[in-house]
């Protein structure tokens, strides 16, 4: 296990659950302008804006308005009013219909209610239908985040209820949860958008070594290309890139059958070279003001990230 893996990351993450430390990164003007890197912007424009720059060269998108964590109903409603304002946007832009939407929405469910008190996952379940509902009426497909290993459970739920409806939302899966392939297996019927995973798990319940959770993702990843489904390869690792054609020939899949999926910011010659080869890839724009600990997460991912934000500073 490398340094960063072991020292780090765990101290990155530790940050990001601190509030002292956020309210302080999002007062230094520096720090906003490295973020940029990783977050377009604030509002719905400066999303459309990278929309429009993505699509021009070829690549899908998945856009996330940041927030998560809400403990209170008011909260919970502004963000279905932004995705709402969102999906006006990009119903706007009139996409030609295809089988494989180039327009997505990407949503987490912790800031649709889920961790209220008091009916939390009918809350959070109701939010995302009405944004489901708007979705399917602009042309844009929805896919629901993963985020910590205590919300799998409560997610997948509301995914299932969301799927008897909206048969085209899909869900994130983790690698690096030990119960993943298991779940990759239930829903490999499924839009399945698979990743490592950025949160912080303990062993009890996920790989820890970066090896494992290479081995983790491959193995789920060769249950996705052999189910019917349709599998979305989010990684930047090299290592599982360069697997990815071997295993769609390998279960018949062409170009059109699965999709490579990067965040803004991150090895974008990489998106740009798959996409030229004839490649299906989106991209995650996400974009909004509580973007501290989406970038928290990014730095923790790689030593390539927290290289480039100390550069920044430096510099």
């Amino acid at each position: 296990m490398s340094v960063f893996t072991r020292v780090a990351r765990p101290a990155i993450l530790a940050a990001g659950r601190r509030d002292g430390l956020r309210r302080t990164a999002q007062r230094l003007p520096i720090t906003r302008a490295v973020v940029h890197r990783f977050v377009p912007g604030d509002t719905v424009q400066d999303a459309m804006a990278s929309v429009a720059d993505l699509r021009d060269s070829g690549r899908m998108v998945s856009i996330d308005h940041l927030g998560e964590d809400v403990d209170d109903i008011a909260t919970a409603q502004a963000t279905v009013r932004a995705y709402l304002g969102l999906l006006d946007a990009l119903h706007a832009r009139a996409e030609t219909a295809s089988a494989i939407r180039p327009l997505e929405i990407s949503l987490k469910l912790s800031a649709l209610g889920q961790a209220l008190e008091r009916d939390g996952e009918k809350v959070a379940l109701e939010n995302a239908r009405v944004i489901c509902e708007r979705a399917a009426a602009a042309g844009v497909w929805v896919t629901v985040d993963a985020e910590e290993h205590t919300t799998t459970d409560s997610t997948l739920t509301i995914v299932r209820d969301l799927r008897a409806d909206f048969g085209w939302v899909g869900t994130v899966l983790q690698a690096y949860l030990k119960r993943t392939p298991a779940d990759c297996a239930d829903l490999a019927d499924s839009r399945i958008r698979l990743c490592k995973g950025a949160y912080d798990e303990p062993a009890s319940v996920a790989h820890r070594d970066a090896g494992e959770v290479t081995e983790s993702y491959l193995r789920c990843l060769r249950i996705l290309m052999k189910g019917p489904g349709y599998p979305m390869v989010a990684s930047h690792d090299p290592a599982i890139i360069e697997r990815v054609p071997g295993l769609a020939a390998e279960y018949g899949r062409g170009n059109d059958d699965f999709e490579y999926q990067m965040l803004y910011g991150i090895r974008d010659d990489e998106q740009r070279r798959l996409a030229g080869g004839g490649g299906r890839v989106r991209v995650y724009v996400p974009f909004g003001s509580q973007w501290y600990g989406y970038f928290v997460r990014r730095l923790a991912e790689r030593p390539a990230n927290l290289m480039f934000f100390l550069r920044a500073l430096r510099d």
